[in-house]
């Protein structure tokens, strides 16, 4: 993970889901551990008051009908479980559970479902189509050599679900449970009554019906009311009122979206990566579940926020714009965006992240011109544009760095004021490009002019200057233009003819760093190269397979380089967002081929091993184009989907100068 102060490079978190049958506490939540239970009752806030929050600076009124909107009917809102379906505002939870039976001592229990956990005992989930608004989602789960498909959709105001044996080697048959609970402390209680489960609150009572045929009461670890049976063959679910297996299929059939193509995939993709966070009343899409659920119950990453924006943009404006908000509230009261924030509100006070914020931003009102979500944001850009020119300029250039003075610090973050918080703020933890960076402890800052950052940096001035200028403000204008061409001036200097590239610059020694990353082509974004430097980058560096072309595009690190052989996080291996900007940089320069290969090479990347095992990976390997030769690269990263938005931008929608050119 990008910038994660101290967990870049351990393995994707993986969490316990065997329990076997002594159980020590109640359900639903019985695969995981009582302190991780607290997170569920996280506050007892009600949706329709979310101002109630402490320490939440107000929603405007255009934000919090966002969040309305979206925080609304039957979906995964669960981070806890892919497998379970929860009802918003009311916060009633129907929840797939399998359990393993054995005529000896191998029983065990899967309450809980995740995408991309890993362990020999672990379930293999093959994540379907997850439509936007969760009106249909498919997965199957293979566990204990048990396969089973579940499906569900809606049907007006209630679900449908329909649980599939699709196959099992075992001697006995799994039982099928469907358990049922109110989430978050939220009020409201569940009785089992005869042929059904009935959930009751102030507002409304709902009954939930089944087509199984209950077994004898089981010694499982719930505490809640829940159907069981032995599961040999389709069983329905409905809410509302009885149906059958058949008409459970109809409505499956008829709400089933089609299949296929790059915007169906990110829909998936962020579907399934889409949930609710209880503690501040929220629908948010963090980067992976499983990243969430070890970070305490969420973890918002700063440009990895941006990005989901940017991908929701394509079919939920409302998910799109709180993916952006959401992450801008997060600022410090420093004013700049954290590398990260996380349940608990612990965040990354000593560092932020690339700067991608006001692009996004700016993209998203000219997708959909709606004025009030610059207002929204403008202050927040603002102040974290001036932070990064009052805290990280040094001899005129942008630098990495890592506070260590703010009164509040992340305890468990070791980081923090070392070399290692400075790169951190990359976004690119371990990249050969800081491997000899001269590091200033005393300032907490990396001495190296830095050609990504600058290059983000420019864009997100002038991207910033043009929601200025929407917004009347004149002199906000002025300022900003005036500082993008300053950075712009400076990064000029970083251009090296010979090599026909910008290049970083050891700022104690003004020597140039000749070791090439995707990065070093981010001039491209506020057009600060000119039309014959780009022609030299994309010519020379761009599409030459001794440095970034080839099959499997584009490696973190020059193909060319020692480093690139290793194959490690950010040494060597592809990275959707680092494609994905360059990409954004080549529409400001007549480099339709080179664009369009990028787009057709990043897109068949991301479909190899989605189609082969429903993955779509945080980072890739450059030499075999599969991400899961590595334990540390999560199997369900949203931002690997930003491979497949580049084809949808040249295939299925306009194409205009990116945000923040001039």
């Amino acid at each position: 993970m990008p910038g994660t102060g101290g967990s870049s490079h351990l393995p994707s978190p993986t969490l316990p889901h065997k329990f076997n049958l002594d159980g020590k506490f109640g359900a639903p939540f019985s695969s995981i551990s009582k302190s991780t239970v607290k997170t569920y009752l996280v506050g007892a806030c009600v949706l329709l008051c979310p101002m109630a929050l402490a320490g939440q600076t107000p929603r405007s009124p255009e934000y919090e009908a966002v969040q309305r909107n979206l925080a609304h009917g039957w979906n995964t809102w669960d981070v806890y479980s892919v497998a379970a379906q929860v009802l918003l505002p009311e916060g009633f939870t129907i929840r797939f559970g399998l359990k393993h039976n054995s005529a000896l001592n191998s029983d065990a229990f899967l309450s809980n479902v995740e995408i991309g956990r890993q362990g020999k005992d672990a379930e293999a989930v093959f994540p379907g189509p997850h439509t936007w608004n969760g009106s249909y989602t498919e997965l199957r789960v293979a566990w204990q050599n048990h396969d089973v498909l579940l499906q569900t959709a809606h049907d007006g105001e209630d679900l449908v679900m329909l649980a599939t044996p699709v196959s099992s080697t075992t001697s006995l048959a799994p039982t099928l449970v469907i358990s049922t609970g109110v989430l978050w402390n939220y009020p409201g209680s569940v009785t089992k009554a005869g042929d059904h489960i009935e959930f009751h609150n102030a507002a409304r009572t709902i009954r939930v019906y089944w087509t199984g045929q209950d077994e004898a009461p089981a010694p499982l670890p719930i505490d809640t009311p829940f159907f069981s049976a032995l599961f040999k063959g389709p069983i329905g679910i409905a809410t509302g009122r009885p149906r059958s297996a058949d008409q459970i299929r109809n409505i499956l059939a008829a709400e089933r979206p089609a299949t296929g193509g790059a915007a169906r995939s990110i829909e998936t993709v962020m579907g399934w990566d889409t949930f609710f966070d209880p503690s501040k009343a929220r629908v948010i899409s963090p980067v992976s579940r499983l990243w969430s659920i070890s970070w305490g119950g969420y973890v918002l990453f700063d440009w990895d926020s941006f990005f989901a924006s940017s991908m929701a943009a394509i079919g939920d404006r409302d998910l799109a714009y709180a993916d952006a908000i959401e992450i801008l509230r997060e600022a410090t009261t420093d004013g700049f965006v954290p590398n990260y924030a996380r349940a608990g509100d612990w965040k990354s006070f000593d560092r932020s992240e690339p700067p991608v914020g006001a692009i996004t931003i700016l993209d998203l009102y000219r997708r959909f011109h709606e004025a009030w979500v610059l207002r929204d944001t403008f202050d927040a850009l603002l102040k974290w544009n001036a932070w990064w020119d009052r805290h990280r300029e040094f001899e005129g250039y942008l630098v990495l760095g890592s506070d260590s003075d703010s009164q509040l610090s992340d305890p468990d973050d070791s980081s923090i004021g070392a070399l290692q918080g400075a790169k951190y703020e990359s976004g690119l933890d371990n990249s050969p490009i800081y491997d000899h960076a001269p590091f200033d402890a005393q300032t907490h800052r990396i001495h190296l002019a830095d050609v990504g950052l600058m290059g983000l940096y420019v864009a997100d001035c002038n991207a910033l200057a043009d929601i200025a200028a929407v917004l009347g403000k004149a002199p906000e204008e002025q300022a900003l233009r005036a500082r993008g061409e300053r950075y712009a001036a400076k990064l000029q200097t970083l251009w090296d003819e010979k090599t026909g590239m910008f290049l970083e610059r050891n700022l104690d020694t003004g020597e140039f760093i000749y070791r090439l990353s995707p990065t070093n082509f981010y001039p491209m974004l506020g057009k600060v190269a000119t039309p014959r430097q780009a022609d030299r980058m994309v010519n020379e560096h761009l599409l030459n397979p001794g440095e970034f072309w080839g099959d499997w595009v584009l490696p973190s690190i020059s193909r060319s380089d020692p480093a690139f052989r290793e194959q490690d996080y950010w040494r060597g291996r592809i990275w959707g967002p680092m494609n994905y900007l360059v990409y954004l940089g080549l529409l400001n320069y007549d480099q339709p081929a080179a664009r369009r290969q990028l787009a057709q090479k990043s897109l068949a990347l991301f479909n190899q091993e989605w189609a082969l095992k429903g993955h779509v990976h945080e980072n890739y390997n450059a030499l075999t184009g599969m991400g899961d030769d590595v334990s540390s690269s999560d199997r369900f990263y949203h931002w690997g989907a930003l491979l497949c938005l580049m084809d949808y931008l040249e295939k299925g929608a306009e194409i205009h100068p990116p945000p923040g050119s001039k």
